[in-house]
């Protein structure tokens, strides 16, 4: 069963539900019309007869024989069939009155009800339709008052009187009323059926249209987009988001192709480098000196490559989260003294001031290594881009949520084309003059992030440039 529901498209299960709620509903609501249409008819065949019963109370008289019978002058009132009229004595054993058409239509029943002696109706079943019996105590009529004793009657006599009706009317109208159920029911459910096809095929129409244009979509055609008739509905929302899941996709695939041709030029430089160095030195004879003076630069270049493979490495690890890290005590003010100690002969040859602005001492959880390694790599950075003679300060400050590192240089500041690619991989701005790989500022970030913390580039002039570390305390 499960597996032929999902084989079906979602129009025609939604048809399919949408015919069940019909037949649910109208099922109920055929109940409920038959119920109430039975109920109606019952209480309007109760009042025909009671309606009868007073007639009938009112025409039967006592004549001089000291039988009872119909009083001559009243007319008979039933239309459409001849009354059912019974009167019995006031104990029911003694039948005083039987018309013809109780005669043509005996009840074996009836005296049991006179002789039970309670008013109300009983259905008694025939050969035919079951017959309605109303049965009620009256007096025999005309009653000559005693002048003796105002209210009192004279020849008062008390009697029950039965009058019946035929249950063929009732049930032939609700036998109609549940022929016309059962054909218009079905009609019904087809039409809704027919309409709830309609309805759901119109719904789901814009996300055909979304399926044959996304079809179409290939890595080469990346840039298309969905239709997005109305992104305020249900299947606008879903072509906005489809959509903006193609803008990261194409996004992710420009960044690998340039991830890749950078990568590429990257490689082939230090590549380029060997293979030169090495064709040179095997041209002739050479001293051992010559030798080992080329062998010193083929492993120079090995080197770099080496290390350009490593920051790599260590970038994918950051941006996977696949690094280990671990959780020390970091004092910030320490690690920062660390990392002027170790980059301080660099600072010395460009003969610029290396300083340390210490305005809070804050201490936060995090990898060491991997914080330490995100300092070095924006202090490097602004050492390479600060010319002679200028500065470099490391600001330590703290806020109510945060630890704050901030790298301030006097460098040229950056330009506002290179500010929004500034940390991606491999990028170096028009005014880099060729220093590093550029992946300095991708590998500070990548680990910054890593420890929960987040870097940003705060500030930048033509005086300078500052770098924000901001890591929970």
């Amino acid at each position: 069963m499960t597996r032929w529901w999902r084989s079906h498209s979602v129009r025609v299960r939604l048809t399919l539900w949408y015919v069940v709620v019909m037949i649910v509903v109208l099922g109920v609501y055929a109940v409920a019309v038959y119920t109430f249409l039975n109920r109606s008819v019952s209480q309007a065949l109760d009042e025909r007869l009671r309606a009868d019963f007073y007639w009938a109370a009112a025409t039967v008289d006592e004549g001089p024989d000291g039988l009872v019978m119909p009083a001559p002058q009243v007319d008979l009132l039933l239309e459409e069939e001849a009354p059912w009229v019974q009167v019995w004595s006031d104990d029911g054993r003694q039948l005083l009155f039987i018309n013809s058409e109780a005669m043509r239509r005996p009840l074996s029943g009836t005296q049991q009800l006179a002789l039970a002696g309670a008013d109300g109706v009983v259905s008694f079943p025939t050969t035919g339709a079951p017959l309605r019996v109303m049965s009620g105590r009256s007096y025999v009529c005309p009653c000559v008052e005693d002048p003796r004793t105002p209210g009192a009657l004279i020849g008062k006599r008390r009697v029950i009187v039965q009058v019946a009706r035929s249950e063929e009317a009732m049930q032939q109208q609700m036998r109609d009323l549940l022929l016309i159920l059962e054909l218009g029911l079905p009609l019904a459910v087809g039409v809704a059926g027919l309409g709830g096809y309609a309805l759901a095929r119109r719904a789901l129409a814009p996300i055909e249209a979304m399926t044959v244009r996304a079809r179409s979509i290939t890595a080469e055609r990346l840039g298309d987009r969905l239709p997005v008739a109305n992104p305020e509905n249900e299947m606008g929302r879903l072509a906005t988001v489809f959509n903006e899941t193609l803008a990261r996709l194409e996004a992710s695939f420009d960044q690998m192709r340039r991830f890749t041709t950078d990568v590429s030029h990257e490689l082939r430089t230090p590549l380029t480098a060997i293979r030169s160095v090495g064709e040179v030195g095997l041209r002739g004879h050479r001293d051992e000196t010559a030798y080992r003076t080329i062998i010193g630069s083929m492993l120079e270049e090995v080197d770099r490559l080496a290390s350009l493979v490593d920051r790599l490495l260590t970038l994918s690890r950051a941006e996977t989260r696949q690094a280990r890290l671990s959780r020390d005590a970091v004092d910030l003010s320490a690690l920062a003294d660390d990392v002027v100690s170790h980059l301080a002969v660099l600072a010395e040859e460009k003969r610029q001031t290396l300083s340390i602005d210490r305005q809070a001492s804050p201490v936060v959880s995090a990898d060491r290594l991997v914080l330490r390694q995100a300092l070095i790599s924006l202090v490097d950075n602004a050492i390479k881009f600060t010319p002679a003679s200028g500065q470099v300060r490391i600001r330590i400050t703290e806020t109510p949520q945060d630890a704050v590192v901030e790298v301030i240089d006097s460098g040229p500041g950056i330009s506002n084309d290179a500010r929004e690619r500034i940390f991606d991989r491999f990028y170096r701005a028009n005014d880099a003059n060729g220093h590093g790989t550029g992946l300095g500022l991708s590998l500070a970030k990548g680990a910054v992030e890593a420890l929960g913390g987040h870097l940003t580039l705060s500030a930048t002039s033509t005086k300078g440039t500052a770098f924000r570390i901001s890591i929970p305390r």
